[in-house]
């Protein structure tokens, strides 16, 4: 059944306040253990469907505004690495449609989604950015019969790569939120500052401008203070989950203590806590940021407590910690007074 457009659409949904992003599907669903770490291709799109159903079903009840379609790395290039170039329609028109389904259960919007192809070379855009083109238009094709609200255009290191992308979405007449890796200190890997490249983008005709991934909260908001001062439209911020610090901006860049690369299946000791993105969404509220979420690494658990940070209970808000009735954290239990309070 082909997605209905949401009563409220992605404008009225910023008109009205922060819009609540929920990513982190690859990492997440490789930890579950339905996604090969290195190609990251989403392949369980088509061997387990169900198990993409639940992770959208498990993002809604936390608070979701947003499914999005796991189509990040369903392009051709991506799909030939292992090897399943042929199932490329069938992969993103299910990732649609599982989203789509997700979505009628708890009203959101359903976004399609697009991000870095590895394909573009800012040295010779005029034989690499066609490649790009077509790859987009394949997927956005699909993703347009389907039926979504808007496309989320991400992980973008390239200010020309992410022009096309745009231009690919207008064509399609769908709205756009662009954001970039921000892994270099400063800038896109063409050359542009953050900031400058939010701007062209919003110049464009993108209707959120923004960064994602790489970053964590605390090295992510410096950027997003400026840019939120350089631009008009509305701002997207979604950081990774991992304490990220000066001297390691991005977490490709976190080591382990007896020096090994922590990225990508190492980080554990870096995650942020729920209380710490919690923390975070209440700083993108009073700092202006209209769409807040969490990309590579975030899961549910965050989004609940991000949601609940912003003054929204939500389904999963149920069963949000009651620590009082630990048997020996909470002071007040039989349990705790029979353990004569040997735990303060």
């Amino acid at each position: 059944m082909q997605h209905r457009p949401s009563a409220r659409t992605l404008h009225q949904r910023l008109a009205e306040g922060v819009v609540l992003g929920a990513e982190g599907y690859v990492f997440e669903l490789e930890r579950r253990g339905y996604i090969k770490a290195g190609p990251y291709v989403p392949e369980v799109i088509l061997d387990a469907p169900e198990a993409v159903l639940e992770l959208h079903r498990e993002f809604l009840r936390a608070g979701a505004d947003v499914m999005v379609a796991l189509t990040y790395y369903a392009n051709r290039d991506k799909l030939k690495v292992v090897g399943r170039d042929g199932d490329l329609e069938e992969m993103n028109r299910t990732a649609a449609r599982i989203a789509n389904q997700a979505a009628s259960e708890g009203g959101t919007l359903v976004a399609a989604n697009i991000c870095n192809t590895w394909s573009y070379d800012p040295a010779d855009p005029g034989r690499t950015g066609p490649i790009v083109r077509a790859q987009y238009e394949e997927q956005l094709g699909w993703a347009v019969d389907e039926g979504v609200d808007f496309v989320i255009a991400e992980t973008n290191d390239y200010l020309g790569e992410a022009l096309i992308g745009l231009q690919v979405c207008h064509a399609f007449g769908l709205p756009a939120m662009v954001t970039f890796a921000s892994a270099h200190p400063t800038h896109t890997y063409d050359g542009y500052a953050y900031v400058e490249a939010c701007r062209r983008m919003a110049d464009a005709g993108a209707t959120i401008v923004g960064l994602n991934c790489s970053r964590g909260p605390q090295t992510m908001r410096p950027l997003l203070t400026e840019i939120r001062s350089a631009v008009d439209s509305a701002v997207a911020a979604q950081p990774v989950p991992y304490r990220t610090c000066d001297e390691s901006p991005a977490f490709e860049l976190l080591t382990t203590p007896d020096g090994r690369r922590a990225f990508p299946i190492q980080l554990e000791p870096f995650s942020c806590t729920r209380f710490e993105m919690a923390d975070f969404a209440r700083w993108a509220q009073r700092s202006g940021i209209n769409y807040i979420g969490i990309c590579c690494g975030g899961g549910p658990h965050h989004v609940r407590a991000m949601a609940e940070a912003l003054g929204r209970e939500t389904p999963a808000s149920r069963y949000s910690p009651a620590l009082d009735l630990h048997p020996v954290l909470g002071a007040q239990t039989t349990e705790h007074q029979e353990m004569h309070g040997w735990v303060a």
